[in-house]
């Protein structure tokens, strides 16, 4: 306040000008408090950690700097001494696989995975030609890459690509498959119950069907089981 009153007596020209810095530092100091509160954004990837007692099958975890997928688990309370978690993983880069046991409660560490939705077009070869239908890249896998996938896999489907350090190494297919029978004994009617047969799907893969299914019929299959799931 005293500085204030020492800029109010001073010369005119003097007041004027530090009136008018006063009056935007004031204003400055508004405008900051208006500013809305936001997070500020890291420079850095963000890293993913979970509990070894979260493992699941369909897991990915980071081991040793690479990616790996959880096939089997199983969780071990044993009388005495710790518990602990027993796996079966596959690398998803080199395919091998091993089988590791964690501490029950340890931090384990995500691979930065990255999805793209991508179309299956046409088999080239050995090969499996993905594109993206906004960019119109095509994107390929070896059939070693595919590997009984293919069971499932119809020209015209849509799949998620999985990407790790830039380079593809896996893909996931719908859960639900939609296929067409192409080969079967001849059907009993919809009323029948019980009874079960073989049946050849279009991509060739054979499937356990009700006796009602017949050539031509259209069925939903699950693609992580391969089991039957109902006419479409």
């Amino acid at each position: 306040m005293a500085a204030l009153r020492h800029l109010a007596v001073g010369p005119g020209p003097t007041y004027h000008r530090h009136h008018g810095i006063a009056a935007a530092a004031a204003t400055s100091s508004l405008q900051l408090r208006r500013l809305p509160s936001r997070p500020l954004r890291s420079r850095f990837s963000r890293v993913y950690a979970l509990s070894s007692n979260d493992i699941r099958v369909g897991t990915n975890i980071e081991v040793d700097g690479a990616p790996w997928k959880v096939l089997e688990f199983l969780h071990v309370k044993p009388g005495k001494g710790a518990a602990f978690v027993r796996t079966k993983l596959r690398n998803y880069v080199t395919g091998n696989t091993v089988e590791k046991t964690f501490r029950a409660g340890s931090t384990l560490q995500e691979p930065s995975l990255s999805k793209e939705n991508k179309q299956f077009t046409y088999k080239d070869g050995s090969q499996f030609v993905f594109m993206d239908l906004t960019t119109f890249e095509e994107s390929r896998l070896n059939e070693a890459d595919v590997g009984d996938k293919q069971k499932w896999l119809k020209e015209g489907m849509d799949c998620n690509l999985l990407y790790w350090n830039g380079k593809i190494i896996d893909f996931e297919l719908p859960i639900t498959v939609r296929l067409t029978v192409t080969d079967t004994d001849p059907g009993a009617s919809d009323s029948a119950q019980g009874g079960t047969k073989p049946a050849t799907l279009e991509t060739g893969a054979v499937v356990t069907v009700p006796s009602f299914v017949n050539v031509g019929d259209d069925i939903l299959v699950d693609s992580r089981t391969g089991q039957y799931m109902n006419r479409a």
